[in-house]
Formats: structure tokens, sequence, C-alpha cells
């Protein structure tokens, strides 16, 4: 009964975050960028109403995996509304969390599709679709916030997956381990790289699934497995 409890407190305070995030008008570039991307759309999605908003977090409240993106793709999850979802980066994500036991089906295409996700809470370091897919310093500064919260009620977490440079900073920082550990005891990036941290956590970096990794070979569906694949075998070791 506490752990129902405490999931549903978890739930609850989440849903609070994850509508703050929503609202969030923080940073006028991207907002702007993400309203006129939603009215201008992109032809193949003529029909969609666009979500155009900061895109939130997803998954289970009580997840021992944690992944972090970099932030929401223009006609993805800003036209969605969830986290990787429609675009070609979500669908490697999702397909590798559906074969490692994470996610109930491997496709993602809309918010109503029926995803489930298990164990697994899948977030960004930023929350609107930036121009050119690279948000400025300020606005990953000013986006910090909401990953601390998150961070700070999803307290099952034991496996982290950082897609990317940014990524990995952000749930540093977030986390506090970027001012607790020296320049030198900070995790290296690098593609499958694992750390294991003072508290236990272990932190897995990955190339970011973007089309630019994937469609030159940079990021082959082989290497993409390897993180979730050790994520696996160290949350197995815990049960």
């Amino acid at each position: 009964m506490s752990g129902a409890i405490q999931s549903d407190g978890a739930s609850t305070r989440l849903g609070a975050v994850r509508s703050g995030i929503i609202a969030c008008e923080r940073c006028p570039r991207l907002r702007a960028w993400c309203r006129l991307v939603a009215k201008e759309k992109k032809r193949e999605f003529r029909d969609w109403t666009y979500w155009g908003r900061p895109v939130p977090g997803f998954g289970d409240p009580r997840a021992r995996l944690l992944l972090v993106g970099l932030a929401p793709a223009a006609h993805g999850g800003n036209r969605t509304g969830r986290v990787f979802t429609g675009d070609s980066s979500g669908d490697w994500v999702y397909e590798a969390l559906h074969r490692f036991g994470f996610a109930n089906q491997p496709h993602s295409v809309s918010r109503d599709d029926g995803l489930e996700l298990r164990d697994c809470y899948v977030t960004a370091a930023a929350r609107c679709a930036p121009p050119g897919n690279r948000p400025a310093r300020q606005e990953l500064e000013r986006c910090q916030d909401w990953l601390d919260r998150e961070l700070k009620l999803l307290t099952h977490v034991r496996v982290v997956i950082a897609l990317g440079r940014i990524a990995q900073g952000a749930w540093l920082r977030s986390s506090g381990w970027w001012e607790r550990l020296s320049v030198r005891e900070r995790p290296g990036f690098g593609h499958g790289v694992v750390a294991t941290l003072p508290d236990g956590t272990v932190f897995i970096t990955s190339y970011h699934p973007s089309r630019q990794n994937t469609n030159t070979g940079r990021l082959t569906r082989g290497m993409w497995y390897q993180p979730f694949r050790e994520a696996r075998r160290q949350l197995d070791r815990d049960e």
C-alpha cells in the first residue's frame, strides 16, 4: 500500500511540473519559433493540429532508468506534444526501449497511441524545439530548473542514459554532480561510456540518434543498442 501511495504522490507532483513546463514562456525566441512552425507546418503533416508548446517528460514515476535527450524536434515533439514522438530519433529511441523491456511497443507516433513506459522516464535538456536543433546557452540555463524539479521527484532512478554532450551536461548539473566532482572526476563523453558515480548511480553516455549520426553511419543499430543493453544488465543485477 505504501508503494502505491508513493507512486500516486510522485505522479501528482510530476503532473504539476508537467503543467508548469507546458505553460512556460521563459524563452521568447523559442516560443516564437515553435508557434511559427506550428502555424506553417510541414506539408506531410498539414492535417495535424500542432502542439506548439514546451514538451514535458514522459514515463513511469517510479522509473529506475532515466533517458535524457536534447530537445523536441520541430515536426516531432513540437507537433505531437510528447518527447521523442513522431520523428526518426523517436523511432530509434522507442524501438530500443521496447527491445530491452522498457516500453510496451516499439513505435511512438502520437500522444494517444497507447505507448507505455515500464521502469523508464524520458526527458530532455530543453523543452522547446530550437531553430537548427541548437538551443542557446542562456535558453538551456533557463530550462535547467525543469530538469532539476523532475530529478527531485524521480527518486528511484539508478541508471541514466544521456543522449549527446548537451544532455550529459544538463543531467550532471541538475543532479548536482557537476559541482560536487572536480573536472577530472566528471564522467567523460563517448558512445557507450559507463561511469559509476559515488552514490552508485550508473551514468551512460551515447551519441544522439539524430539523422546526421544515423544516416552517416556514425551511429549504427548495433552501437545504439549498447547503452540500453548495459542499462538492462545493471537493473537486472539489482533485482
